[in-house]
């Protein structure tokens, strides 16, 4: 017995198995795995999704056409009471093992078949609406997370600038990643880039903006890397400079940082000529905030919150926010915007002033 490349079963012989449990395991992976090929996802997302069959495997210590609701309702409140796993995650894991028990019990790709004919019995879904998790709203972050300050962001940037000039006034090997970092998270923030968007960026990527020349030759940047929706390839964007200090950033990392690292067209080069792993900048990020004992709910992604929320206190249009942070609804980048109660109270001023104007000019009119 086989799989085909679209994960169906057929016959190839009808030679003894020696251990025929494990072996349907792992044909069952197999298949699976080609399954999810032909539907174009990415193959991070398919060797994550088998991983965690495996770990559910290994928990129950039972095989798929044995599986029961009492199991996976054990699996996860383990998860959630013991280990901590957050809404999100048990909902993701949970996703991915239905799509697997929808792949076993389909009687399209025999499996039914295979286990009766081999076991007696056959795999079924096991995972329903009442013992998993529900998704209910589009915004299930933590309450904690949120943007920086102006205040705080400004400080953040001069301590990372700081630790590079101290590295290397110390002469100790190490300033090079940390000027690195340091002008990552700059651009993370000048741009309002995903980590994985920011980490593909190239040289090459820049170019001139004709309407705000003067940002010269980088007046605008192509992000290749942008998040994709299921089944598909990276979303490409292009996202105007806004901010007259970003080309300096870049221009001078190009120039004494960038090819000490590294002689081909990568932005960010780790030391080893890779690329820079979200792991590396995220403990440099969280060792500069408690440097400067930043309150809780900071990470990596509120340099891109800061960004939005930034803009619209700033006073620039929504839409062009919106296009900048490529997001396709008005509603999305409202999640990101954490503005401050002084932009607040700005702006129920001048709606107060203007309503009042109006109220006056009106009753001059009307005498």
């Amino acid at each position: 017995m086989g799989v085909d490349k679209s994960g169906r079963v057929y016959v190839v012989g009808a030679v003894p198995l020696l251990h025929p449990e494990v072996q349907t395991v792992q044909e069952m992976l197999e298949g699976w795995r080609n399954q999810q090929l032909c539907r174009n996802l990415a193959h991070d997302t398919i060797e994550d999704r088998i991983r965690l069959v495996e770990r559910f495997l290994a928990y129950t210590n039972e095989f798929p056409w044995t599986w029961t609701p009492a199991m996976v309702e054990e699996f996860f409140s383990d998860l959630r009471s013991v280990k901590r796993r957050r809404q999100s995650t048990i909902r993701g894991y949970q996703n991915a093992l239905r799509l697997f028990c929808s792949y076993v019990s389909d009687p399209d790709y025999g499996w039914d078949r295979v286990c009766e004919q081999r076991f007696g019995t056959h795999p079924a879904q096991v995972f329903f609406e009442w013992n998993t998790a529900m998704h209910v709203q589009d915004n299930e972050q933590a309450p904690t997370k949120r943007a920086f300050t102006k205040r705080e962001l400004q400080d953040f940037f001069d301590h990372a600038d700081d630790r590079v000039a101290l590295i290397a006034a110390s002469a100790r090997k190490g300033w090079l990643p940390a000027y690195r970092d340091s002008v990552m998270f700059k651009l993370a923030y000048s741009y309002g880039l995903r980590f994985n968007e920011l980490r593909h960026l190239q040289t090459v990527d820049f170019a001139r903006n004709p309407h705000a020349r003067e940002f010269g030759r980088y007046g605008l940047v192509h992000v290749r890397y942008g998040k994709a929706k299921k089944g598909s390839p990276h979303k490409r964007r292009s996202v105007l400079t806004v901010f007259d200090w970003t080309p300096e950033v870049i221009g001078d990392w190009l120039a004494y940082g960038q090819p000490n690292m590294d002689d081909g067209i990568d932005l960010f080069p780790s030391e080893r000529g890779a690329l820079v792993s979200e792991d590396t900048l995220l403990r440099r990020f969280r060792r500069y905030c408690t440097d400067l004992e930043l309150s809780a709910g900071l990470d990596l992604h509120s340099l891109r919150r800061s960004y939005a929320t930034h803009l619209i206190e700033d006073g620039w249009d929504p839409m062009f926010v919106q296009h900048q942070m490529g997001h396709e609804h008005a509603s999305t980048t409202a999640l990101y915007t954490c503005v401050s109660n002084d932009f607040r109270t700005r702006a129920l001023r001048r709606a107060l002033d203007a309503t009042i104007a109006d109220a006056l000019s009106w009753g001059e009119e009307s005498s």
